[in-house]
């Protein structure tokens, strides 16, 4: 043998070394990829149902809203036909009932002043 062929075989042997060492950071990598594959699966099926809930969840929300939004249109009608109603009694019964107490108050002062008393201000 000569001295390139043995300076071959020690640099054969230095290079399978290397290989073999590197090999093992490679195959551990290999097993966290097989890892990691397999929690984003568990993950991705475990996600599906809960995105299918809350479609649920948001749709059945979206029809109580729906809901919600005719009773809120109802309760604005009733308002506005009670504040009507209450302006009708109001110009109704108000206007005579102002002038009613106008009359008496009138009649009442000139009872007072019939008889020559004047009638006391409360102070």
């Amino acid at each position: 043998m000569s001295g390139g062929d043995i300076a071959g075989l020690i640099a054969a042997g230095v290079f399978a070394v290397l290989v073999a060492l590197l090999a093992i950071p490679l195959v551990k990598l290999g097993k966290v990829f097989d890892e990691t594959t397999g929690a984003i699966r568990e993950t991705s099926q475990g996600i599906a149902p809960i995105l299918q809930e809350t479609t649920t969840t948001i749709r059945e929300a979206n029809k109580q809203l729906a809901r919600v939004d005719g009773i809120t249109r109802n309760v604005a009608e009733v308002t506005g036909n009670a504040s009507a109603l209450v302006a009708l009694f109001a110009a109704t019964v108000g206007g005579p009932l102002i002038k009613l107490a106008g009359f008496s108050a009138a009649v009442r002062a000139a009872l007072t002043v019939g008889r020559g008393t004047r009638p006391e201000r409360k102070r």
